[in-house]
């Protein structure tokens, strides 16, 4: 299953037709503990860049944008007790929603996996 990412650390793994969004490890541990993850509704058609949830921590507040177009088909239900799984597991337990891809070229302009880790590199 290939992971494409933003450079805003949000995280994109493709299962088929869709996709599973969180953010990534390097975005959860910059924010720290987080303490709210609010989710998208069930349904909702997103837009590549748009915002799709918002992630609290005891830091500060961020949004979470789409890293590509759908309709959301699942959301993370766990995280509403126990948002915490961000910190644990970001790119397994702790990830947000899914969805539906409605344009799959639009993941050619995101960064894999090698890219990512470049990247991370370059703004360390």
């Amino acid at each position: 299953m290939p992971t494409f990412y933003t450079k805003d650390h949000e995280y994109i793994r493709v299962e088929g037709d869709a996709g599973v969004v969180g953010i990534s490890d390097y975005a959860q541990s910059e924010l720290g503990d987080i303490v709210f993850v609010e989710l998208p509704l069930i349904g909702k058609s997103l837009t590549k860049g748009s915002e799709a949830a918002v992630v609290e921590s005891v830091k500060a507040a961020s949004g979470v944008s789409a890293p590509a177009s759908g309709e959301v088909v699942e959301i993370n239900r766990a995280l509403e007790d126990a948002p915490a799984l961000v910190n644990e597991d970001s790119s397994g337990k702790g990830w947000f929603f899914k969805i539906m891809l409605s344009d799959p070229a639009e993941l050619e302009a995101l960064m894999d996996e090698a890219a990512y880790q470049n990247y991370l590199k370059s703004i360390d």
